[in-house]
């Protein structure tokens, strides 16, 4: 009798940790985000293999990842079909056939990817094209902001895409007991997508508040029976107060009740990172918001989000209990060493698309006589930009040819869009002197965007400029001795320069407005000298303006660019330009006409890092001196007087 009595006795102990562990289980969130059709670690601009991005990599993270856990999802958290020239080529040059599936499409089936949400490129080539490549997926593909354009008020609008999804899922807790859990997954997208694809979005749909959406709907989810909530948010993480249809509006998500994991992204930014760590109500080491578990996990393919979650049952709800959030990368920046080998099943997989875009990028169109590289694109008028800016003149005239609008003075915006920053020390653009390739014009020119005329006064050209100039910090002359000259917080692909016009920047000057486009310092003033064939810019002047359809819908939040002043709506992209201008040429010589720079300041020296493979190009540029190779693959260096 005593045995039994024992045994009775230890049963009675341990129910209680046995009853604990049942009703405890450990669920493992896993995405990706912003993958731009990096699909395989290729460079399709340089031509050759890179073990810093790419899907195959992620692949191996994934399976690992999976490996360490009982129960996990899978995510997808948009701009994951343009970006790179594969995209482009299946986009533009092969299209798909019908029932056919898009390569990207097919990798996250394979992978089994549990439900994706768009990103605002996912609109850049149309909506047939986008409804044509995600029907077949073997998974939901979410925009609970993106509505029909049918006049109803916002309450009443019709989706335009599944807004989300419950996924009943069954999971094993920790005593190994099967429950059927409901996970409530909701997509939303910037609602600034309507700025920059109007040309196709514009009387088919339009935008809400991405912020509102959830609040409106995170509470249905939950009573049509969702455990638990997951946001699939391509937006990213600001700081401050933030207004109505904000883009980077995380935080705020974070403050949304009923929420219990945030995946992010769009920003390209690492979440958890240390660049974070002044934001509000973020606590790092949990990689959490208000909170909330929380990743972004860069972009194109470098890390895999993973959120851990410890769902404890009390009653007949589950509640989150404990969670934490990190990103693993594929590739060490420290020892610039792969950490994970690629997958072979995604290489060959994607392997017929991939010879396809790069037997076409290879295709010679002209040949240059001497190298073109942004490097230094961001302090001095440069090649790069100015051979782009000569294409869109070229264009730009021939299309206003015989209309009342060729006489006016015709100008036109470039900017850089390789300068390192988020890409990496290695995300320049770098063209030796011989052929150009069609790799080489997309190198030069990255985004499927389309040309666009505006028509503007001399003041609104000046304020354009003033945007722009917030490329740099503000330098004091009684400062010290040696001052960085660039502002990493301000996009390179925002530094535009107006060819046509000549001027000088005043960094001693206040930036006149903030990113967001909001008047900063009235007085201020850092474009001086403004000229136009050698006479100043009369404020009532006219002037044209040849850019892309992103500056000019408003894109960047430049003063007085919205829309409404188009007045050459093309077609066709300004990568098409380009090539049409190289093809007519035969041969080019890069050369800038320096009708901007920097006005020195006495006594300061301006520095600045840009990649180490500026250094060869120095002779050609003695307005650059090397102050040292950072060992790094970047480099310092000085802007001379």
């Amino acid at each position: 009798m005593k045995k039994p009595l024992l045994s009775f006795l230890a049963l009675a102990l341990c129910w209680p940790l046995m009853a604990a562990q049942a009703q405890q289980l450990k669920l493992r969130v896993l995405h990706t985000s912003d993958l731009h059709m990096h699909l395989l670690g290729w460079d399709y601009y340089q031509d050759r293999a890179v073990e810093t991005h790419g899907l195959d990599r992620t692949a191996t993270l994934i399976k690992a990842a999976r490996s360490e856990a009982k129960n996990t999802l899978l995510f997808d958290n948009g701009d994951l079909l343009q970006g790179s020239p594969l995209g482009d080529f299946i986009a533009r040059v092969k299209p798909l056939a019908p029932g056919e599936v898009h390569p990207a499409v097919k990798a996250l089936n394979t992978l089994r990817f549990d439900a994706a949400a768009l990103g605002n490129h996912e609109f850049n080539f149309g909506l047939p094209f986008l409804r044509q490549a995600i029907a077949g997926a073997q998974f939901p593909f979410l925009s609970a902001n993106i509505v029909v354009d049918d006049g109803s008020p916002a309450e009443q609008a019709r989706p335009a895409f599944t807004p989300y999804v419950l996924l009943e899922r069954r999971f094993m807790d920790e005593a190994g007991q099967p429950h059927t859990l409901k996970v409530g997954v909701i997509g939303l997208v910037p609602p600034q997508v309507m700025l920059w694809d109007r040309q196709h979005l514009q009387g088919r749909v339009r935008a809400l508040d991405m912020v509102a959406t959830a609040r409106t709907l995170v509470p249905r989810m939950k009573a049509e029976g969702a455990d638990i909530v997951v946001v699939l948010a391509h937006s990213g993480f600001a700081r401050g107060e933030l207004g109505p249809m904000a883009e980077n509006v995380v935080g705020a998500l974070a403050e949304v009740p009923g929420v219990n994991a945030i995946l992010f992204g769009h920003s390209h930014g690492e979440f958890p990172g240390a660049a974070f760590a002044q934001h509000a109500k973020v606590d790092l080491a949990k990689g959490t918001i208000n909170g909330v578990p929380a990743a972004m996990p860069g972009a194109w393919g470098s890390h895999l989000g993973v959120i851990d979650l410890v769902l404890n049952r009390q009653g007949a709800q589950w509640q989150v209990t404990d969670a934490r959030a990190e990103i693993r990368p594929i590739h060490d920046r420290a020892t610039r060493k792969a950490l994970v080998a690629p997958d072979p099943e995604i290489i060959a997989l994607v392997k017929p698309s991939h010879e396809g875009a790069v037997a076409h990028m290879r295709a010679e169109v002209a040949r240059t006589t001497a190298p073109i590289h942004s490097y230094f694109a961001q302090v001095m008028d440069d090649p790069s930009v100015q051979l782009v800016s000569q294409a869109q003149l070229a264009y730009a005239r021939r299309a206003l040819a015989g209309t009342p609008l060729e006489k006016l003075p015709l100008l036109s915006a470039s900017a850089p869009f390789k300068t390192g920053g988020r890409g990496g020390p290695g995300n320049y653009t770098d063209i030796a002197t011989g052929p150009l390739a069609l790799r080489n014009v997309a190198d030069l020119y990255i985004f499927p965007n389309t040309v666009k005329v505006v028509k503007l006064r001399g003041a609104q050209v000046r304020e354009w400029l003033e945007f722009s100039a917030g490329a740099f910090n503000q330098i004091n002359p009684a400062g010290p001795a040696e001052q960085n000259l660039l502002n990493p917080a301000f996009p390179s692909f925002n530094f535009d320069t107006l060819d046509g016009l000549s001027y000088r920047i005043d960094v001693t000057q206040p930036a006149r407005y903030e990113r967001s486009g909001k008047l900063a310092a009235p007085q201020a003033r850092r474009i001086v000298d403004l000229q136009y064939q050698g006479r100043p810019v009369a404020d009532d002047a006219e002037f044209l303006v040849v850019t892309n359809n992103y500056r000019a819908s408003g894109g960047g939040s430049f003063p007085g660019l919205d829309g409404s002043n188009i007045v050459l709506d093309a077609p066709d992209e300004n990568r098409e330009a380009l090539v049409q201008y190289l093809q007519t040429a035969r041969t080019v010589n890069p050369t800038a006409d320096g009708n901007w720079r920097i006005l020195p300041v006495p006594g300061v020296k301006l520095r600045f890092v840009s990649g180490a493979g500026g250094i060869p190009h120095l002779a050609r540029a003695p307005q650059v001196r090397l102050v040292q190779d950072q060992g790094d693959g970047t480099a310092l260096f000085e802007l001379q007087p």
